[in-house]
């Protein structure tokens, strides 16, 4: 079984995660560039972080085995920040580098006068540069965010086919489906969607355009969603091709209208020797002290 997480922020993993990762079958992913969960007080520090999510965390997970790809944004609740919002005039130069393969999060959280200015233009960004765009729904007024966020996905001149609408559940679901844009499903421990819940929705509205992710970062979350979707899909009447399609070819699919994915082994690497031993970036090992 291969497998894609199409949304997670292994920034706020561990080793140990990537490790499970590869053991359980995920071969690549995609980083979302995301906010810190303390307010961020420059646009330096945002420069520093698309910088890791391209160099150092791109070189962590080669070490263990997996292709690292990353989304490149402003996300929705820092747009309301005016110490964060002329981060939006750095972005372009981010949005030509390789291995950024969409602009996100974008989208909602409050939904405010600011969340909308910067929601389209960043999907003009999209636009403007050839990328897909992943949006975020706002984890409050469901219903009535993801109505916005369509309205302001027609206006735009990004086609639904280029834009996966994330963290959807039963009822939204959809509407976003009659749109035409790809489905984002966001698999948590207590929130959000679980993977019974997911596994009824995909037999009532099939699995064309569905993206599963565990979304895991540095709250209460699971990196190993995606492997136990899987699972459940299995168990639930889903075939082994309709798992791959899901959690593999879906997201090279929707990700691979940037140009920019690579699905290739990493070379050399063989599963034997994680963590990489004598391997650096920019003089940083994985490892601490000598090994024996």
């Amino acid at each position: 079984m291969r497998i894609f997480d199409p949304h997670i922020h292994m920034t706020s993993r561990t080793t140990d995660d990537y490790a499970a990762l590869y053991a359980n079958g995920v071969r690549a992913l995609v980083e979302p560039a995301f906010w810190l969960g303390q307010p961020r007080t420059s646009v330096g520090s945002f420069i520093d972080y698309f910088d890791s999510l391209l160099g150092w965390e791109r070189f962590r997970a080669s070490q263990f085995g997996i292709r690292h790809h990353a989304t490149i944004a402003l996300n929705p609740k820092e747009a309301n920040d005016p110490r964060c919002v002329p981060v939006l005039d750095e972005i372009p130069r981010y949005l030509a580098k390789d291995g950024v393969v969409a602009v996100g999060e974008i989208g909602f959280d409050s939904m405010t006068p600011a969340e909308d200015e910067a929601f389209i233009r960043q999907l003009e960004l999209a636009h403007e540069f050839s990328l897909p765009a992943l949006v975020h729904t706002p984890h409050r007024e469901k219903l009535l965010g993801t109505r916005r966020t369509l309205d302001i996905i027609r206006e735009s001149a990004l086609a639904p086919s280029m834009v996966v609408v994330d963290h959807l559940n039963e009822t939204n679901v959809g509407m976003v489906k009659d749109a035409g844009a790809w489905m984002g499903f966001s698999i948590y421990p207590d929130t959000k969607m679980d993977e019974q819940r997911l596994v009824a929705i995909l037999h009532e509205y099939g699995t064309d355009k569905v993206l599963v992710n565990s979304a895991a970062d540095w709250g209460k979350s699971d990196p190993l969603k995606t492997v136990s979707t899987a699972k459940a899909m299995l168990t639930g009447g889903f075939s082994a091709d309709d798992v791959d399609r899901v959690l593999w070819q879906n997201p090279v699919d929707f990700y691979g209208q940037s140009g920019q994915l690579i699905l290739e082994p990493i070379p050399g690497f063989d599963g034997a020797d994680l963590g990489g031993a004598g391997a650096t970036f920019e003089g940083n090992s994985l490892l601490r002290g000598v090994r024996a």
